[in-house]
């Protein structure tokens, strides 16, 4: 399963934000064996998120996008989800039940426009806020505050699911550029790949979905390589 991430926000693109759900996302849809093909950051704009989403709905098995929810000025992901899809919005008479009845919220209280997801849409309820997501086709429509975010997207996690992944990881004192020879080597005696991290230390990361030749790639670069630290 190939996915792909889009967080929206004018904020996150200003620096204002960091942009930690897409690196969540990451783990908890890499734990599962789903790769991620795009993570992308656009703009609270209608026509962007529409372009956007509607060329990865096509490309990708799902779509995930956080950011954008709710009834303010600035919240036009829904908008944009719909409008990729030809789509109004509305609203959804679930969400809103969901709201009252759950949530603890009058219906009176509500500001206009919570409830509005695009029409046909699978609501996605807000365990931890109040604005809901949604599901639109093969796109997930999630909040951007982390918390919410978290809690939606683990009440739907169980919808992602691809082939599992092993890794291992070795810490060596060698520069990066000393270590391409065996690098390089790896790829060509194991169906794994690899990936180089430096920092003040340079990681090897070694992946692939056997894991046993997984775990013979890791055992036959331990030994070449100068190993400060090593972990599953």
């Amino acid at each position: 399963m190939k996915v792909a991430v889009v967080a929206i926000g004018d904020e996150i693109l200003a620096g204002d934000t960091l942009n930690t759900n897409a690196n969540w996302l990451a783990i908890r849809l890499g734990a599962r064996g789903v790769g991620i093909e795009r993570m992308t950051v656009i703009p609270d704009r209608i026509d962007e998120i529409a372009a956007v989403v509607r060329e990865y709905a096509e490309a990708y098995d799902a779509v995930l996008t956080t950011g954008g929810l709710g009834p303010t000025h600035d919240d036009l992901t829904m908008e944009g989800v719909a409008a990729a899809f030809d789509l109004g919005t509305e609203e959804n008479e679930e969400a809103l039940r969901w709201l009252v009845e759950e949530g603890g919220y009058a219906s009176d209280d509500l500001t206009t426009g919570t409830a509005d997801i695009p029409t046909g849409a699978r609501p996605l309820h807000n365990e931890v806020g109040v604005a809901p997501g949604a599901v639109v086709e093969n796109v997930y429509v999630l909040p951007g505050v982390p918390a919410e975010m978290k809690a939606m997207f683990e009440a739907i996690e169980d919808e992602f699911e691809g082939e599992a992944s092993y890794t291992r990881s070795v810490e060596t004192s060698e520069p990066e550029s000393g270590l391409l020879d065996r690098i390089e080597e790896v790829r060509a005696r194991f169906d794994v790949a690899i990936g180089s991290y430096p920092s003040e230390t340079v990681r090897l990361k070694v992946s692939g979905t056997d894991e046993a030749e997984v775990e013979s790639a890791y055992d036959w670069l331990v030994e070449r390589v100068d190993a400060v630290d090593s972990e599953g």
